[in-house]
């Protein structure tokens, strides 16, 4: 009986330690600002720092994490559809915002 017991232990300190690494080998890199269709798409990691001669449509109350493109991954940033394998930052924009439903 102690040897099933000390083979389960083992085997869940293995599962877990295995999910922990697996997480952080998913961890996604930000966009940069100067990444080409970042650039395109005049993206910005700070909605205030947005040219608003060039986008006068923009809002300040306009950010990344009140778009209906952004995928929630934390309080600071998250996915977009449009920078696959890639973070936003929570209160970024660009010219492809869409107000959340």
């Amino acid at each position: 009986m102690k040897n099933t017991r000390r083979q389960f232990l083992i085997m869940s300190a293995a599962g877990a330690a295995t999910l922990s690494l697996n997480n952080l080998a998913h961890a996604q890199a930000m966009v940069a600002e100067t990444d080409p269709q970042a650039q395109a798409l005049g993206y910005k990691a700070d909605t205030t720092k947005v040219d608003t001669k060039k986008y006068p449509k923009h809002a300040n109350t306009q950010r990344c994490d009140n778009c209906a493109l952004y995928q929630p991954k934390g309080a600071a940033a998250g996915g977009c559809s449009l920078f696959a394998g890639k973070q936003v930052a929570a209160a970024g924009w660009c010219s492809a915002w869409a107000k959340k439903a």
